[in-house]
């Protein structure tokens, strides 16, 4: 059992060493450090971001803030399990605070209710990371402009039925290390010198750690690829066919101010393939990258998918933490 463990002011205490005894035996007493001193936003408290809030609560942040204007309805109780099904009518902020904090008193955790939309830049930049679920296109760009300006990751993510995303900044130069199996070079001995000898060998037992760069594009730069560009246009058929479906799904709730309904299916699905042709048409693309039939492939289902929403989370909040927790190398 570690006791007291103090270094560059950080101090992990006994009750934490317990707490996370298994992530430290997995990704070392350092990285465990810089994950309890970062503080992450969490903006939406759906299906989705309540999975999210569990996940890195439970992962040992220092501060979580969960931001979310919306009133909890008898679908937001169906859709996550963080508040109590008699508190509709609250801000589902508010209401799912004191189950989350419950998940580990250790990690302060903040509930939010204002809209996020109003908030100044300057609120953005109090966070390691911000995560945005549930938000509109407008806003992500803005925000994933600000937060790259200020060295502060951004991750985004939805689930809309059974089609789900996750983006990503780290910023234009991520350092990271990559652990990998060390390679043994082949003996040079005479004796040894037959072809097996010549071979190198990778040894199970021994890694070694490999400083890497990563660059990332911001959010706006990934939604406003020129598919006219010949670059572009080789890459088309490598492009999955939900990259074009987030275009209309979020052109869909910007101009709804919502998402697409089962209760309204029929409307939605009209107004949707109409979209597809507007957005597809602007792109310089044919209507036919998304066949007629996938709004009722795609969105005919509850409108949050337990099981998108889960596998989406675990992709998410793996993404926030291991990069928060992760060492920033300096390239020589």
């Amino acid at each position: 059992m570690i006791d007291m463990i103090e270094k560059e002011d950080s101090i992990i205490s006994e009750e934490e060493a317990a707490q996370y005894d298994r992530q430290i035996r997995l990704w070392g007493l350092d990285a465990q450090k810089r994950l309890r001193g970062s503080r992450v936003l969490l903006v939406g408290l759906r299906g989705l971001g309540a999975e999210v809030a569990k996940n890195l609560i439970l992962a040992g942040v220092k501060g979580l803030t969960m931001l979310d204007h919306e009133l909890v309805t008898e679908e937001s109780c169906r859709a996550q399990f963080l508040i109590p099904v008699n508190n509709q009518g609250q801000n589902r902020a508010q209401a799912s605070l004191e189950r989350a904090q419950y998940l580990n008193p250790m990690v302060e955790v903040k509930a939010d209710t204002d809209r996020v939309e109003t908030k100044p830049d300057e609120f953005f930049l109090q966070f390691e990371a911000v995560c945005l679920t549930g938000c509109s296109r407008d806003l992500m760009v803005r925000v994933d402009q600000l937060c790259f300006q200020h060295n502060i990751k951004v991750f985004c993510g939805d689930v809309f039925g059974y089609h789900g995303y996750m983006f990503s900044d780290l910023g234009q130069e991520h350092n990271y290390v990559e652990e990998k199996p060390k390679v043994v070079k082949p003996k040079t001995e005479a004796s040894n010198d037959g072809p097996e000898a010549k071979k190198t060998k990778i040894d199970p037992n021994e890694t070694t750690m490999i400083k890497k760069t990563a660059c990332f594009c911001s959010l706006k730069l990934a939604l406003e690829v020129d598919w006219t560009n010949e670059k572009a246009k080789s890459s088309l058929k490598h492009t999955p066919v939900d990259y074009f479906l987030l275009h209309v799904l979020l052109k869909f709730r910007t101009d709804k101010g919502r998402d697409p309904h089962p209760e309204s299916f029929e409307a939605d699905a009209m107004l949707l393939r109409q979209i597809r042709d507007d957005v597809l048409e602007a792109m310089g693309l044919s209507s036919d990258l998304l066949p007629h039939d996938f709004v009722r492939c795609r969105l005919n289902s509850t409108q949050i998918s337990p099981h998108g929403a889960s596998l989406d989370s675990h992709i998410l909040s793996w993404a926030v933490s291991n990069t928060v927790h992760s060492e920033s190398i300096q390239t020589p």
